[in-house]
């Protein structure tokens, strides 16, 4: 089955011109309009676990979105260069059948119910120890053996927003899945927008008291994937990180990134930051010290060849900065071979192990109340 449809959307822009003189002053407002025509296809690809998979894509007519109910994945994004060249800028499979089995990085995946690391796979929520599953050694890590980013979403449509179109798709966990108390209820919104931003939001309520972390896991390449990511400029809004230990679980202690190669507070070349630190990044980042619903800028991705710049904003306290260390020999979409550093990760979300740290703001859902997470992706081109 097939759908497509279009809708057109006018954006109007003002300028405001204010010309004084000695007692007078002239206001002129000019406006311009401009006809965006959004374009939507939805396709049934397969079938998972006696599920139907969709494909859709979502067009603009400056960048291209392709997602799907599997996984609530990312599978292409496609921007322009400064030339016009569009290019896919997320590491990606051809086709998306191929994720139900092969997707061991979590490409472009929605990852839950806790995404990071939660040290020995357990911790204590109201006095009881909860044990959840270990699948990176003696840790836990995104969600579990089944995770998320692995479940057909149901209840999949399209919607229009104010300046958008988008898709919505629900999961339920059962209570005990992966270890997690408590059936949570969770819907995720993927859109774009006539801005050239790809809005997420993730909201969720359980029924009963338990520990959420939901975050989107694409790895981007701006410069379409045909190299590593080091000639980019990265730009981190946030002045600590949290301290790990050689397994990636934080210490509980939060470090200033000042006078270290963690300091992205204005914009490094990776390359050379990666050089001074003596290897890749993977660490959160500190966005907020507490928790709150505002919406803020905390990243910015430059790639000065092809002249595509990526912003990143977020609801979340933390931003994991992970430049694919672990990424070796990998078959990607169109014959390319994924190496190390091919891409950067970007995954705003709670401080990894938060469970576990006092310290940290806290993860815990209870029932009556909403977990809201949003995320936004924008894109530019700078000639």
């Amino acid at each position: 089955m097939k759908l497509k449809f279009k809708k057109r959307w006018a954006v109007a822009f003002a300028t405001l011109f204010l010309a004084c003189q000695t007692k007078t002053a002239e206001k002129k407002v000019m406006e311009e309009t401009r006809e965006i025509n959004f374009e939507f296809k939805a396709e049934k690809v397969g079938d998972w676990e006696g599920k139907d998979v969709f494909k859709y894509s979502l067009g603009n007519g400056f960048m291209e979105v392709e997602m799907t109910n599997f996984g609530g994945i990312i599978s292409k994004i496609l921007i322009p260069d400064k030339n016009g060249i569009l290019e896919n800028v997320v590491l990606s499979l051809d086709s998306i059948p191929q994720y139900f089995t092969g997707n061991g990085p979590y490409l472009g995946a929605a990852v839950g119910r806790y995404a990071n690391r939660i040290s020995k796979g357990s911790f204590t929520l109201d006095g009881e120890k909860v044990e959840v599953t270990k699948n990176i050694g003696e840790n836990h890590l995104h969600g579990g053996r089944k995770g998320f980013g692995v479940k057909v979403w149901d209840q999949a449509e399209p919607y229009d927003s104010e300046n958008g179109i988008g898709v919505k798709m629900h999961y339920m966990s059962a209570d005990g899945e992966e270890g997690f108390p408590g059936k949570l209820e969770t819907w995720l919104y993927m859109e774009l927008t006539s801005e050239n931003e790809i809005k997420i939001r993730f909201e969720s309520t359980t029924d009963k008291k338990t520990v959420v972390n939901l975050t989107n896991h694409s790895y981007f390449n701006l410069g379409g994937i045909k190299r590593d990511v080091k000639d980019h400029e990265v730009q981190i809004m946030a002045d600590a990180y949290t301290e790990v230990d050689n397994q990636s679980i934080p210490t509980g202690e939060i470090l200033e990134v000042e006078g270290t190669p963690f300091d992205f507070r204005t914009p490094k070349n990776l390359g050379e930051q990666m050089e001074a630190k003596g290897g890749g990044f993977d660490h959160n980042y500190v966005t907020k010290r507490e928790n709150s619903s505002e919406l803020q800028e905390i990243a910015k991705v430059k790639h000065p060849e092809s002249g595509r710049i990526m912003e990143v904003f977020s609801t979340a306290p933390g931003v994991q900065f992970y430049t694919s260390n672990g990424m070796r020999n990998f078959k990607g979409a169109e014959g390319k071979v994924y190496q190390p550093f091919w891409a950067f990760c970007l995954e705003p979300q709670a401080w990894p192990d938060s469970p576990n740290h006092a310290n940290f703001p806290s993860a815990a859902l209870a029932p009556g109340e909403k977990y809201v997470h949003e995320i936004v992706f924008k894109f530019e081109v700078e000639k």
